[in-house]
C-alpha cells in the first residue's frame, strides 16, 4: 500500500500502461488523419499516382490496425522487459520513428511535399528498421509487431517515391 493509502495491483498497473500506449499511439494517428482528410479532395486525388496504389479506404483500414500494434509493440517493452540500457534505447528508437511518423502527414499532406514526404519516410524506415530490431533482441513478440508497419511503410515510401517522380 502507498503512502497515499492507495495501491495498484499489478494487472492494473500492466492496463495503464497499455492505455497511455494506445493513447500516445493515437494522438499521432489522430494528427496524421486530421491533416490527411481534407487535403485528400483538395489536392491529393489531383495527383498522378502508380498503379499499385490501393484505394483510399484501405489507409485508415491499414493504419488502424498498424497503430494497434504500434501500441502494443511498445506496451510489451514498457510492460515486459526489464528496464535496462537496451530497453531505453528500444523505446528510444520507437519514440524516434513515431516523431517521424507524426511528421509525414503534416509535411506530405498538410504542406503538400511529397519531395520532403519522402526524405522523411526513408528516415523512418531507417529508425524503424533499428527499433525493430532492437524490440526483437529483448521480446520477439515485441518485434513481430512491428513487421507489419515496416513492410507498410517500405511499400508506403514506393507510393511516395512514385508521386514523386510523376508529377
Amino acid at each position: 500500500m502507498s503512502s497515499t493509502g492507495f495501491s495498484f495491483s499489478p494487472c492494473a498497473v500492466a492496463r495503464l500502461k497499455l492505455l497511455g500506449c494506445l493513447a500516445l499511439v493515437g494522438v499521432v494517428a489522430m494528427v496524421g488523419g486530421a491533416v490527411t482528410a481534407p487535403a485528400i479532395p483538395a489536392w491529393y486525388q489531383g495527383l498522378h499516382k502508380p498503379a499499385w496504389t490501393p484505394p483510399n479506404a484501405a489507409f485508415p483500414i491499414a493504419w488502424t490496425i498498424l497503430y494497434i500494434l504500434m501500441a502494443l509493440s511498445l506496451w510489451r517493452l514498457w510492460e515486459k522487459v526489464a528496464p535496462s540500457p537496451a530497453r531505453r534505447t528500444a523505446i528510444g528508437l520507437f519514440l524516434g520513428q513515431l516523431a517521424l511518423n507524426a511528421a509525414w502527414s503534416p509535411i506530405f499532406f498538410g504542406l503538400r511535399a511529397p519531395v520532403a514526404g519522402l526524405a522523411i519516410i526513408l528516415a523512418l524506415i531507417v529508425v524503424l528498421a533499428l527499433a525493430l530490431r532492437a524490440a526483437f533482441r529483448l521480446d520477439r513478440p515485441a518485434g513481430g509487431l512491428l513487421v507489419p508497419y515496416l513492410a507498410w511503410v517500405c511499400y508506403a515510401s514506393t507510393l511516395n517515391a512514385a508521386i514523386v517522380l510523376l508529377n
